[in-house]
């Protein structure tokens, strides 16, 4: 691998952790200190659905945008979304939806050579 490759992969696991522990670190301090959890600020109730939604933007925008490749998006997110509706449940609807859309580029492929 370059060294790009190895800073890059080093970036994103030095802001995965700083995202987990400065959290915790910080609630640590609160909790321990005389107020406790009293003056918790707005923030970071919104903070975890935001990520969330950050990581579903992100993989919801294909990496080489053509009809084919939001053809496979939309219908693995229409896979995951009736899977999940019918079962409530996390595991399922992911396979479900990597399932559908590994199906589409493939078929795609095989398809239309």
């Amino acid at each position: 691998m370059s060294a790009t490759l190895w800073v890059a992969v080093l970036a994103c696991a030095f802001g995965t952790l700083l995202m987990r522990v400065v959290p915790f670190l910080w609630m640590q301090r609160r909790l321990n200190s005389e107020s406790g959890l009293n003056d918790l600020p707005q923030w970071l109730g919104i903070l975890g659905p935001l990520m969330i939604a950050a990581v579903l933007g992100v993989s919801l925008m294909p990496v080489h945008p053509s009809p084919a490749s939001w053809l496979a998006t939309l219908l693995g997110l229409v896979a995951t979304l009736l899977v999940w509706r019918r079962t409530r449940s996390l595991g399922l609807p992911v396979a479900a939806g990597v399932a559908t859309f590994g199906a589409v580029v493939v078929g795609g492929q095989w398809l239309f050579g």
